[in-house]
């Protein structure tokens, strides 16, 4: 059975919305674009690299999916991101769209029907692990149903207070542990959880 991971830049507040760049995502006239990028740094390249070690297909919303395609497929191999770019251009991409004819980037392919009954088929499969990146709508879907296997937050110091959450309040109640976390100089936490469980509850004496 193939196990999901997420993996998100979340601010203290839960904003995951346009953290690379200005024009990433300025729904709902989001005017904190690139949030992350002051605190880019070797610790957070490490965990990226790691995070990549593994084989994998990757899992995408449709918005995140168009801008990886725009990007990864045009970088060129002497560029410092040919190793991210040659890898997500070699992996299979699975992607939440109602637009499946137009899904160009190579070894890409649509998921059919609902989004939780297609990523559950998908995770019965043989074959690499399932990986989130950013899609928001997705990944709260995702968490609605359960399917979520491992947590990989990197948690800036920052509050938004507003733009696009990584939790809803649909969220399936669920434990996560805690494999390990490092904080980087810059005071961002990356963390990795693993699912654990129904959530306990218990009563101080």
């Amino acid at each position: 059975m193939r196990k999901l991971t997420v993996s998100a830049f979340i601010s203290l507040d839960g904003v995951i919305q346009g953290p690379g760049a200005p024009q990433e995502d300025p729904g709902g006239e989001f005017r904190f674009g690139g949030w992350i990028v002051p605190y880019a740094d070797e610790a957070i390249g490490d965990n990226l690299q790691d995070l990549l070690s593994q084989p994998f297909d990757l899992l995408l919303g449709r918005r995140t999916y168009d801008i990886f395609a725009s990007y990864w497929p045009g970088v060129s191999a002497d560029s410092g991101n040919w190793a991210i770019a040659d890898l997500f251009n070699r992996v299979g991409k699975h992607v939440a769209t109602h637009r499946p004819d137009s899904l160009g980037w190579q070894n890409s392919h649509a998921l059919q029907g609902e989004l939780a009954d297609a990523v559950r088929a998908l995770k019965q499969q043989s074959g690499a692990d399932l990986l989130t990146f950013g899609s928001g709508a997705t990944m709260r879907q995702l968490f609605a149903a359960g399917l979520v296997d491992e947590l990989r937050l990197v948690i800036y110091p920052v509050i938004l207070g507003r733009g696009k959450r990584l939790f809803g309040d649909d969220g399936l109640p669920r434990a996560f542990r805690l494999l390990r976390s490092t904080v980087t100089p810059g005071g961002v936490l990356i963390t990795h959880y693993l699912q654990d469980g129904e959530v306990r509850t218990g009563a101080f004496d």
